[in-house]
């Protein structure tokens, strides 16, 4: 694989593990899941238990075992060609996931806060 395609694939494969990890641990489709991991991460006895249920209700924690799953399947490595590709693969997808996870998270804050000064100016009257 070139440089071109490497860093292609770069900022491309991060947008599925950005996608999964937002919706698991944000979206309402899997808010009862999330309500009851949340739960179970802060009640279980064991470390490791507690520390499995809070995978699934931190995006950034989320999104290190969705790259893993990725790099297994796709085989994709960075620079390297050895076990350093992967390394650097996985570094770099979970980072750009996250980046593509605050934008997305800034614009639905700033969409949700044009909303609210929308329907704040239909109440008021003239």
């Amino acid at each position: 694989m070139t440089l071109g395609e490497q860093l292609t694939a770069l900022f491309l494969l991060p947008i599925p593990v950005a996608c999964l990890a937002w919706t698991v641990t944000h979206e309402n489709i899997f808010r009862e899941a999330h309500e009851w991991c949340e739960e179970k991460s802060q009640t279980c006895r064991r470390l490791y238990q507690r520390k499995f249920f809070y995978l699934f209700t931190c995006e950034y924690c989320f999104s290190h075992y969705l790259t893993a799953i990725l790099l297994v399947i796709t085989r994709y490595k960075l620079i390297y060609t050895d076990w350093r590709g992967y390394m650097m693969a996985g570094f770099s997808i979970v980072w750009i996931a996250n980046v593509y996870m605050s934008l997305y998270g800034r614009i639905r804050l700033d969409i949700k806060r044009e909303r609210i000064e929308i329907e704040k100016k239909e109440k008021v009257p003239d």
